[in-house]
Formats: structure tokens, sequence, C-alpha cells
């Protein structure tokens, strides 16, 4: 399995015959170097988004419709994605799984808002905020969506024992590293912690030193975007 970051909570993660793009925001994004879209993008059988943001939905559409590829998500969303945008969808929801072959997708609770842009009215409804568990022959990667520390992550390590973990962790709008390791320490047994929506902005971490110091026993590693952690 690969594991590469696109910079804030974006990934890509190769596993099988599977590229899995999370929360693809490319476009504007403070950390990706856009000359390397098509190399980030590139052999893309998937897409994952685990809420409404436009710092996570960011170039899912552009995406899905350049590879003719199926965008993954919260049901309410992709239903009006579908019907708006004419991308392929599939809807799902909390609790529920889709198989991808080599990969099962599991879509699991998180604590956050979600909505899409602005109108004149205000924030357009964008669904539940979720996370996923994405659940292959060799590992088991819980990706936590954008979240705060919540008592279901007891559930989610005791269905499914994820020993990798990807951790929003950069405070402000999300757990911070210290909430972050909490979180990993109390309800988790990961073997590897990765964290991301941090140095995004300087409002978020810039470091994940705190993580680090609250997981001595864990591999904590802090990617750097575009380059592949192997696990």
């Amino acid at each position: 399995m690969n594991i590469i970051w696109l910079g804030h909570s974006g990934f890509r993660i190769e596993t099988g015959d599977l590229v899995l793009l999370i929360d693809p925001w490319l476009t504007g994004n403070p950390l990706f170097p856009e000359d390397r879209r098509a190399e980030a993008i590139a052999g893309a059988t998937h897409i994952l988004v685990t809420h409404g943001h436009g710092d996570h939905t960011g170039d899912t559409i552009a995406i899905a419709r350049e590879l003719s590829i199926p965008v993954h998500g919260i049901y309410d969303l992709m239903t009006w994605w579908g019907e708006k945008e004419e991308v392929e969808v599939v809807g799902f929801n909390k609790g529920g799984t889709v198989d991808l072959g080599t990969a099962q997708v599991t879509m699991v609770n998180a604590t956050h808002s979600s909505s899409l842009g602005n109108g004149e009215d205000g924030p357009i409804y964008g669904g539940h905020e979720s996370g996923y568990v994405i659940t292959t022959p060799d590992h088991v990667v819980y990706f936590s969506g954008d979240t705060d520390v919540m008592a279901d992550m007891e559930l989610i390590n005791d269905l499914h024992k994820p020993d990798i973990g990807i951790l929003a962790a950069g405070g402000y709008f999300t757990m911070d590293m210290r909430r972050a390791g909490y979180a990993a320490q109390k309800y988790f047994d990961f073997k590897t912690v990765i964290p991301c929506h941090y140095r995004t902005f300087p409002l978020l971490a810039q470091s994940a030193d705190e993580l680090k110091a609250a997981l001595p026993d864990v591999d904590v590693i802090e990617p750097e975007v575009l380059e592949p952690i192997r696990l």
C-alpha cells in the first residue's frame, strides 16, 4: 500500500488494483504544486468525499469528469451531484459499506459540519460529515475526516481494528495534535498514524511534535506532499 499526501486532507491511496483519491482539493491548495496535478490523479479509480466543504470537495467534480470515475460519499450530496453535475456517484450512509473489489469502504461517523459554498441565503446543505474505514487484505485504514474526539471511535476500533490512522489534527476546525493523540491513545491500537489537515494555513498546527510525544509507541509519520508512504 502507498499512501500519498496531496496536502491538507487530500490523499491518494494505492492498494492492489485500486487508486483511491480522498478529498482531492488541488486547485488553490497552498501545499499542492499544481504543475503536478496529472501525476496526483493518474490512474485513479474512485473518489471518496468526507463532506461538502470546499477544501475537501475541491477538484472532485473536475477529476470525476476527466477520468470518468465514480464519486463515493454521503447519500444526500451524491444524489444532488449526480443530478446537477451529471457525474457517476455512489451515495451511501454511515454504517454502510461499498465493495470496491480489493478493498471495502465503510462510512463511519465524524463530528463536524458540512455545507457547500455560500448562496444568496447562506450555505447550501451538504449532507452529514463522515469518516471512512478502508479494509484491504494487508491493512485497515481509519480516515477520520474532519472531526473532534468522539466516543464513537471506540466502536469504530472494536468493529474494524484499524492499524493505520489518518487523523485530522491541525486544530481550530478539527482536533488539534493533543486531542488527536488522546483519541489515538484512548480508543485505538494503531501501528501507524499520519496527521493531516495541518500546515495548510498559519492558524493550523505546523508540526506534529505534540502528536509524536503523545504516542511514543506508535510510528507517527509526518507526510510530505506527493512522497509515497509505503506500508
